[in-house]
């Protein structure tokens, strides 16, 4: 059964992709901003997403910087596995032993990496012509631009669909209000895992950008399949 979930305000992606293609100077952004993207009355079932997950050094992206990305292809069809990617790069700051806990990764694991600056032209590459998909919006949002801005004076904007966002909705619509506060029921928890299972999908170990973007693709395709029409236009989703 479709619910109807509220659409995010629509942004006009399109132009404002060809008013930053006026004025950017990195040659990589300006070939991912030539790429295009999708028209926005595109159905979902046409799109070619591309689901993308960072492990940091923090939460704020304006102190602290990214350590590994990762991200896949997918339509609501299929995981394109052979296409993911996965890169580690050192960050500019030391890690800090409370990330080192929550990601595992350690200082010996990015002594060898490459700063962004080395990479990040091929994940421009990997993202060119693709709706971002991630779950919470704000990490790869701002970390990516902040990252960018550091390290070649300029940053980015990308349109996104985000998994957390649509099931925030998802569980305010079916949990929250009045009535339900009256009956003891509140929004159940929307982190990834506990979003998945939900789903009726398999738990992963988190904290490894790969795997999580993966997740976070596998939990789109679910929330599609029981909440929106496959011709529902990507302009409903993105954000």
């Amino acid at each position: 059964m479709i619910s109807k979930l509220m659409s995010p305000p629509s942004i006009d992606w399109p132009s404002k992709f060809a008013r930053k293609l006026e004025v950017v100077i990195d040659p990589s952004l300006r070939n991912y901003y030539a790429a295009g993207m999708p028209e926005p009355n595109t159905p979902l079932d046409e799109v070619t997403f591309l689901a993308m997950d960072f492990e940091t050094t923090g939460l704020d992206s304006m102190q602290d910087d990214i350590i590994t990305i990762g991200t896949v292809p997918f339509t609501l069809n299929r995981i394109l596995v052979n296409q993911a990617k996965h890169w580690t790069v050192k960050p500019r700051k030391q890690l800090a032993e409370e990330s080192v806990i929550i990601h595992g990764i350690t200082h010996t694991d990015v002594l060898d990496a490459p700063d962004l600056a080395g990479v990040y032209q091929d994940v421009l590459s990997q993202m060119a012509g693709r709706i971002i998909v991630v779950h919470y919006q704000r990490i790869e949002r701002e970390f990516f631009a902040n990252a960018l801005l550091a390290r070649i004076n300029e940053g980015i904007e990308f349109p996104v669909v985000d998994t957390m966002q649509i099931e925030t909705q998802v569980q305010q619509k079916r949990n929250g209000g009045i009535l339900s506060k009256i009956r003891g029921r509140k929004p159940e928890s929307v982190r990834l895992g506990a979003s998945r299972t939900r789903y009726g999908l398999p738990q992963y170990t988190p904290h490894h950008a790969l795997t999580d973007a993966v997740a976070t693709a596998e939990l789109l395709q679910a929330q599609i399949a029981y909440h929106y029409d496959r011709k529902t236009p990507i302009n409903k989703l993105w954000v």
